[in-house]
């Protein structure tokens, strides 16, 4: 089950309150008015992420917004999903998966991996870290939280941009390029990212 950007708020957000969410939420929005977004979000996911965001609550200093990587899609389909909790927004960008994950670039990930040097995305839940500018530019530092990708930070797996991701790779090619297992998205959209979901922050990576 999908949730549509016209039912996130009133359907996803409302309904979990009473099961997943716990006093922090209680402020999100429970009518579709404010929300506005360019895809769907896949409920299982959502359910994940905001529990996530939950036991992780220690690690998360920000609780307003949240991304989720549905891998779930292919690589062409805008599957990186910004979340504005406080606001009830959701805006949907495109991400690469790591080559490891998918070698013989189909566009589908095929496998996730921990493991170092393995050029694979790894799933689970990230704190979003430091911001810096190294061999990719602008990029953003990421924690690994869970045991499915807690060597991220040692294998410097984070969000950059990347000439690889763009619309213009999915008209020419039907899917994007792949990363070696960072969270690569378009440079067009990369300083809107940076900026809405900064240190501090929660990002999930699954599929279902």
């Amino acid at each position: 089950m999908r949730v549509t950007r016209r039912s996130f708020v009133g359907t996803a957000v409302a309904g979990l309150a009473g099961a997943a969410l716990r006093p922090g939420f209680a402020s999100a929005p429970t009518t579709g008015s404010k929300f506005a977004g360019a895809g769907s979000v896949s409920l299982t996911l959502l359910h994940r992420a905001l529990a996530a965001l939950e036991r992780h609550r220690g690690s998360i200093d920000h609780r307003d917004a949240i991304g989720i990587a549905d891998f779930s899609l292919h690589s062409r389909a805008p599957r990186f999903h910004m979340l504005n909790l406080d606001a009830g927004g959701v805006t949907s960008y495109l991400v690469a998966h790591g080559r490891g994950s998918d070698p013989t670039h189909t566009g589908w990930l095929e496998r996730f991996s921990n493991e170092p040097r393995s050029q694979a995305t790894s799933a689970g839940a990230y704190r979003t870290d430091a911001l810096y500018v190294g061999e990719h530019g602008r990029s953003m530092r990421l924690e690994g939280l869970d045991p499915t990708n807690d060597h991220a930070a040692a294998r410097a797996i984070v969000v950059h941009g990347a000439w690889y991701v763009s619309e213009e790779m999915v008209r020419r090619f039907g899917m994007l390029g792949r990363s070696e297992g960072c969270l690569a998205v378009a440079n067009s959209s990369l300083e809107e990212i940076l900026a809405r979901l900064g240190p501090g922050r929660l990002i999930y990576a699954d599929k279902t």
